[in-house]
């Protein structure tokens, strides 16, 4: 490999990260200061649970649009006209009052969000090879766990010092220095730098089964394609559900229920993407130095341990703080290593690096609708009864049985060679 390449690979891996980072300040900010717009701008559970609902239809279907205009304008330019629209959006919040406003914002900001996951994995798609992507996507999806980390505990920061005008305004200033390092760093692909492409090592894995395993001969779509995009989709529809639940909804939990401030909450609630962080980096260590970049695996070995863990929430997390903090911290460790392997690494193995970008924002498309009906049903429950969270932590359970027999499903697909997973 040449100096330029390894030079240009460290500037795509620092743009990419950066974007996927910095979007989530401006993601996040209203998931801090939900406690707060109840008890200063009177929205409650069901309400923010709406605005939230908002939020997620528009980044549901920014994820599928995202995808189509991204293959047609290339990432960069799809990636820069959502930084900068997310950093309008949180502007405005800044300046929001009612809650027909604040939803007309969360849509447009869903909408801008929704650019970031398909327009980056498709970007690393065209820069890393197969035998790579395993570690480097690991380490690459830490930009939505570090990301996740900073960005709360930066609105915490502002929410306890400034308010909820500074908490978003804050936001969005992150936001748009990333924005212009991303422009001065990303290009699509190595052609644009002047640079040969990359060519993958071993184009179709042992075992992966002829052009099943990803396209068909004329490197189109085929019926293996299809399904194994539809079911990691599927999985990824329950796994994000939780995950976008205990982003959107612990904050407020700690709040009102266990009677942290706003930003003790914000602060507390840190440990689900700290021990996330740490299972991003071991599942991609496993899966690429121990099975040799398969995935399927050591996914649904993890995700097995999340409904575990699940359980442990649901029937001992609404009597404890430090039971809450516990459990929380090990769904986040067996949660988010198979969520970065089957939306990042996974996405692209089974796409290829022609369909690395559809593939990824189908998969996490159907995966945003999970997270579409969490809020709606946990702002429900929530309203009914403020002061009983077994209801609610339940369907974490529930949510993470289904998660573990659509692994399954995947995982024997891969044995048998219909996917390359």
């Amino acid at each position: 490999m040449s100096r330029a390449m390894r030079l240009w690979r460290v500037r795509i891996f620092i743009a990419t990260w950066l974007c996927y980072a910095g979007l989530y300040f401006c993601r996040h900010a209203f998931y801090v200061a939900k406690p707060e717009l109840t008890r200063r701008n009177g929205l409650d559970a069901a309400t923010l649970g709406w605005i939230g609902v908002v939020y997620l239809i528009a980044y549901t279907l920014g994820e599928f649009n995202a995808a189509a205009v991204g293959s047609r304008i290339g990432a960069r330019r799809t990636l820069l006209a959502g930084m900068a629209v997310s950093i309008a959006a949180n502007l405005g919040f800044g300046l929001a009052e009612g809650s027909v406003l604040f939803a007309l914002l969360a849509g447009l900001n869903g909408l801008a969000q929704a650019t970031g996951w398909s327009g980056n994995v498709g970007t690393m798609a065209q820069w890393f090879r197969r035998t790579e992507r395993g570690q480097v996507m690991g380490l690459w999806s830490t930009c939505y766990q570090l990301g996740a980390v900073a960005a709360k505990s930066f609105a915490a920061f502002n929410l306890g010092r400034g308010g909820l005008r500074r908490t978003f305004w804050g936001a969005a200033g992150v936001l748009a220095g990333v924005w212009a390092l991303f422009f001065a760093l990303h290009r699509n692909r190595p052609e644009d730098a002047g640079l040969a492409p990359v060519v993958d090592d071993e184009p179709s894995r042992e075992g992966a089964g002829p052009a099943g395993a990803t396209a068909s001969s004329d490197g189109g779509w085929n019926r293996d394609l299809v399904v194994t995009v539809v079911l990691m989709g599927c999985f990824y529809f329950f796994v994000k559900s939780i995950r976008y639940a205990l982003w959107s909804w612990a904050p407020y939990f700690l709040s009102l229920n266990f009677k942290l401030l706003p930003s003790q909450a914000g602060h507390f609630s840190v440990i689900f993407d700290v021990c996330g962080f740490l299972g991003v980096i071991t599942a991609g260590v496993i899966s690429d130095r121990l099975l040799g970049g398969r995935r399927a695996g050591v996914a649904f070995v993890m995700i097995a341990g999340l409904a575990v863990s699940t359980v442990g929430l649901w029937l001992l997390g609404s009597r404890s703080l430090p039971v809450f903090g516990v459990c929380i911290g090990l769904i986040g460790f067996t949660l988010y290593g198979p969520d970065s392997l089957i939306s990042g690494a996974g996405a692209i193995d089974v796409g290829s690096r022609r369909h690395a970008l559809a593939a990824a924002g189908i998969i996490n498309g159907i995966g945003s609708m999970g997270p579409v009906l969490q809020e709606a049903v946990i702002g429900r429950l929530y309203q009914r009864d403020p002061t009983n969270l077994g209801p609610i932590l339940g369907l974490f359970t529930a949510a993470a049985t289904i998660a573990t027999v659509l692994m399954g499903l995947l995982l024997r697909r891969a044995r048998a060679g219909k996917c390359n997973l």
